[in-house]
């Protein structure tokens, strides 16, 4: 659970350093801010993985690397990223019911 909230964190940062990015360049740079957060989700679960299967379990833990990467970034970045794409599909959903939505 722990690292759910801590990958949700990775997207809101990700997500508004989208924004940041485009209010400080003054123009729409990066137009998918969710695809920019789900990226950075991506990246980090990239990099924590990596760093799960280059390193020795710690002594007493009989857990292999496997159940950790499934457990520790497979679960969360699959659970973050069904969760973004139904925000997605359902903001397509609302723009086809209304097309003079402005």
């Amino acid at each position: 659970m722990g690292a759910l909230v801590v990958y949700v964190i990775v997207y809101f940062a990700g997500y508004y350093a989208a924004h940041l990015v485009n209010i400080l360049t003054g123009r729409m740079l990066i137009r998918n801010r969710r695809a920019a957060g789900l990226a950075s989700v991506w990246m980090t679960g990239l990099m924590h993985g990596y760093k799960i299967i280059s390193t020795p379990a710690p002594v007493g833990h009989h857990e292999g690397s496997g159940q950790a990467l499934a457990l520790y970034v497979i679960m969360p970045v699959i659970v973050i990223t069904i969760a973004v794409l139904y925000l997605l599909w359902q903001n397509r959903q609302d723009d086809t019911d209304n097309p003079d939505h402005s």
